[in-house]
């Protein structure tokens, strides 16, 4: 079995993304690591090639500023990077996503178990949003709780934007992949740096959805979705992480959205009836 990873990324240093990291957390169960490093203004690139690793294998590109619809140059760069995997299996990873090293094997051993398994095209993982602090992560439908993350590298598919993966099984119309579990979670915290390194980040990549940046106050939030982390860290994240203490309180006089108010709903009926309403860009098998 051979395994490739694969991400994009872009000003990482500037924005605050932890992307040695999260390189580093799976490094050891690939072999292979495709970085797919867009033109950046800071040192990104000599960043990653810090690292010395030979299973790391760098393209530079230059994104298409004029693709300003719905970030779909997301999904273009995403691409690039996974066009270039040689593996059985291709491991989507984000600059902001993290694996925990207790799972490690876990993540192997659902890989091996399903490689030869025709029914099963993609593998998913559970995730943590960390929000504002180290401790606190979100918890509502209107944030996706699972997402495959590993995908087979014999599949005609591709990302309508940096999320997900359509499989074409025609020309015409794409599906979501059929998927198994597991068992790992991926540590997702984006939304944990500084606030200040999210609005640079907003005011640089909006742009690709066509609208104007709208800036980020953390304190704007529904609190009864803020939950507390009683887990521990990749020990890789433990440098990059704040000594923060106790749950993120938003701002006591915060008065939720419509949206937000849906998904509290949604979360009673979830409560009430044990479901589970979160979008699924895939179908479990």
């Amino acid at each position: 079995m051979k395994v490739s990873a694969f991400t994009f990324i872009k000003n990482g240093q500037i924005l605050g993304y932890p992307f040695l990291q999260s390189i580093q957390s799976i490094l050891t169960i690939v072999d292979e690591f495709i970085i797919n490093i867009g033109e950046s203004e800071d040192d990104t690139l000599m960043m990653i090639q810090s690292l010395a690793s030979p299973k790391i294998r760098i393209i530079e590109s230059h994104w298409n500023d004029s693709m300003q619809d719905r970030g779909y140059v997301y999904g273009q760069q995403k691409m690039i990077a996974q066009f270039n995997c040689t593996g059985d299996w291709a491991f989507y990873i984000e600059g902001d996503e993290v694996y925990h090293e207790n799972e490690l094997e876990q993540i192997k051993k659902s890989m091996e178990m399903h490689l030869n398994d025709s029914n099963v095209e993609a593998l998913v993982f559970d995730f943590y949003h960390f929000y504002g602090n180290s401790n606190s992560y979100l918890d509502s439908p209107g944030w996706y709780r699972s997402e495959a993350r590993i995908i087979k590298n014999s599949l005609r598919t591709y990302a309508p934007d940096g999320l997900f993966w359509l499989v074409l099984d025609s020309n015409k119309k794409g599906r979501y992949p059929r998927a198994k579990h597991t068992g790992a979670s991926c540590y997702h915290y984006g939304w944990a740096r500084s606030e200040d390194q999210m609005n640079l980040k907003v005011s640089k990549v909006q742009m690709y959805w066509g609208t104007k940046p709208v800036k980020i106050d953390y304190s704007q939030m529904d609190q009864s979705i803020i939950k507390e982390f009683k887990g521990t860290h990749p020990k890789v994240m433990r440098e990059w992480l704040k000594n923060d203490k106790g749950l993120y309180q938003v701002d006591s006089s915060y008065k939720p959205t419509k949206k937000q108010k849906k998904h509290r709903m949604m979360l009673k009926l979830e409560n009430f009836f044990h479901l589970e309403l979160s979008k699924k860009h895939y179908k479990l098998v």
